[in-house]
């Protein structure tokens, strides 16, 4: 059923969907020395075969390219990166596709520096012509467009950044103008409570069309995996769709 507005659905969402244990990335680029965490066990195909439609990915600088990295201090290295985003961005072109009524959303923790380099990536992925515009978003917390016609249109790819500049540069949407999202980490896994993140309006900011609930610890234990994902993620969500108005998470 795609005949509600784009912000009436709840999309399943992987965080760090690039830091896949064991990923083809690393035997692809042996350069890479890895000493870093990893989040997923999935490829990205695998996840978006198994139903995940927005993904986190890290975006930096590197090597001359856009890489996509766990790491910190804005900087990627050797062993926090994983490989050039440009993989991870041609997998999701495949997955588009081959399932032309998918609709898939990125959110970029994004460190990318180097003038229009997102652009020039995502052109070079063949993703452009899926791109969902910022014009057609609304700004004042009204509905977005139905995603039957984001369908029709071809424009099944929506893509935010975390660097405000980039909205005004490079025409990608400014993640926090369009939702409020809870903290990440420890700090939004606390029974009862819901609190937003730092660059996030309150979660009951109406003006923003879109909530994104995180859940996931600070430093990712595999064993906790299906208890974190099972009783306490449905009590979070309750907690969160309070704080945000009513509002069911989408993220």
């Amino acid at each position: 059923n795609n005949s509600l507005p784009y912000n009436k659905y709840a999309f399943l969402t992987t965080h760090n969907s690039f830091a896949i244990e064991g990923s083809a990335l690393f035997a692809a680029h042996p350069e890479a020395i890895r000493l870093t965490f990893t989040n997923q066990e999935d490829s990205i195909t695998q996840q978006l075969n198994n139903g995940v439609r927005a993904l986190m990915l890290d975006t930096y600088d590197f090597k001359g390219d856009v890489w996509l990295c766990h790491s910190f201090g804005g900087k990627c290295y050797d062993f926090t990166a994983f490989g050039p985003a440009i993989d991870t961005l041609k997998e999701i072109e495949a997955f588009l596709a081959a399932n032309p009524s998918e609709i898939v959303t990125l959110m970029l923790e994004d460190y990318v520096e180097a003038p229009n380099g997102l652009t020039k990536v995502f052109t070079d992925a063949g993703l452009k012509k899926y791109w969902f515009p910022i014009t057609s978003m609304p700004r004042n917390g009204e509905d977005w467009p139905l995603v039957s016609d984001m369908v029709a249109k071809n424009q099944r790819l929506v893509v935010f950044t975390s660097k405000k500049s980039k909205q005004d540069t490079e025409g990608i949407a400014y993640q926090w103008n369009f939702m409020v999202e809870n903290e990440y980490g420890d700090g939004g896994m606390e029974a009862g409570k819901c609190p937003n993140r730092a660059e996030s309006s309150s979660l009951g900011d109406r003006t923003k069309s879109l909530v994104l609930v995180n859940y996931f610890r600070t430093v990712p234990l595999n064993q906790f995996s299906c208890e974190d994902n099972s009783n306490n993620l449905i009590n979070m969500l309750d907690t969160c769709h309070a704080a945000s108005g009513n509002r069911w998470a989408n993220f």
